[in-house]
């Protein structure tokens, strides 16, 4: 018999809410159908002030977490749709939500702040629905980021060669799973990825993303801004270490061009901003001191050729591959992810993993929505 989840993920680039129907009934999670609903540009814009403005109007968040959840109902009826299925036919939908505000690092009171009212979405849809997964990871005292590591190892992890599995998503997330099956699972927040750069670009050419890396690719990386990046007091951090996009956002980006004695073209800032991301994986391995194996990308970013070229470039004694290859959509990963976090809730089972988020113990993520 069937074990059918919805997983809904609307990450850090803001580009679309993403579906997944996924199958747990079998060892390995099966992806049947997919759904990509994209946000409309005033939407993506609202978001994006949220991450900008200093001075926030509450009426203003809670339309957004309404409008958030209203495009996810959306998407799961589409998914639905396509997959010729009922609501009754689904047992959870795992919905993560829009990320606006993640604050792991407050010395008092941090906190992390995912909308699109899971309320809305249980009671439209006809599903019950988990949702506000991070917060019960911090109330732990951890960070209640990265969560994907422990879905990570459920799909990649080998004992004939270790797999680091790096998502390329608004922010860069990365996890390490040793060969050694008895070794911890690590990871951590990286660097800004895909939001920088698609920010960018929109502010120069107003495209939502560098398609393949195309404009990035016609530069070449600066390395005195390069370095400027990296003496941003984040990257001195040791784990367990998250960030979110209230903190590497334009205004972040301008302050580090400022510090640089020199202007330098728009292009050569998004060959900086891609050289970045690369070194900071790089450094990630390092500390890891995984000496050979294999890169799994996925996220959005994996499609970016130039991204890749650098990666490749930096990370020679690890074999890149998508996650494709390994047959899991780059692109619906996480949302496959939180599908299986749902799963794991309803099952009353533990989602987290200590050493990732930084958590005293591990716990079950999320609250329950049910369904009327």
């Amino acid at each position: 018999m069937k074990k059918l989840y919805i997983g809904l993920m609307s990450g850090t680039s803001m580009d679309a809410v993403d579906a997944v129907l996924v199958d747990f009934s079998q060892n390995k999670p099966q992806l049947l159908h997919t759904y990509k609903l994209p946000l409309a540009s005033t939407l993506r814009e609202d978001l994006t002030q949220l991450y900008t403005e200093d001075a926030i109007k509450i009426a203003k968040l809670a339309e957004l977490d309404q409008k958030i959840a209203l495009v996810s109902v959306q998407a799961v009826n589409k998914l639905l749709e396509k997959s010729d299925l009922v609501a009754k036919d689904i047992l959870a939908i795992g919905s993560h939500g829009q990320t606006v505000f993640h604050y792991p690092h407050l010395d008092s009171f941090p906190f992390s702040i995912q909308i699109g009212d899971p309320n809305i979405i249980a009671e439209k849809t006809g599903i019950t629905t988990i949702a506000d997964f991070r917060r019960r990871d911090m109330a732990a005292s951890g960070q209640g980021a990265p969560l994907t590591p422990a879905f990570h190892n459920v799909l990649f992890r080998s004992e004939k060669e270790d797999s680091i599995v790096l998502n390329l998503g608004g922010i860069a997330n990365i996890t390490y799973l040793q060969a050694n099956l008895k070794a911890q699972i690590t990871g951590f927040d990286t660097v800004p990825a895909n939001y920088l750069l698609d920010q960018c670009i929109h502010y120069h050419h107003k495209q939502w993303f560098d398609e393949y890396g195309a404009w990035a690719a016609t530069a070449n990386f600066d390395p005195t801004l390069l370095q400027q990046f990296l003496s941003d007091p984040y990257f001195q951090l040791t784990p367990p270490k998250s960030t979110g996009l209230e903190y590497f956002n334009l205004n972040w980006l301008n302050t580090q061009l400022n510090s640089v004695d020199r202007p330098l073209s728009p292009a050569i800032v998004q060959a900086s901003l891609c050289e970045l991301t690369a070194i900071s994986v790089e450094r990630a391995i390092q500390q890891f001191k995984s000496s050979q194996g294999v890169l799994v990308l996925c996220g959005g970013g994996s499609k970016n050729t130039y991204l890749k070229q650098r990666l490749a470039e930096r990370c020679q004694n690890h074999r890149l591959l998508l996650s494709d290859d390994r047959g899991v959509p780059s692109e619906y990963l996480e949302a496959m992810a939180f599908a299986w976090i749902a799963k794991q809730t309803l099952e009353g089972k533990t989602s987290n993993i200590p050493d990732v988020t930084g958590a005293k113990n591990a716990t079950v993520l999320g609250g329950i929505y049910l369904k009327a």
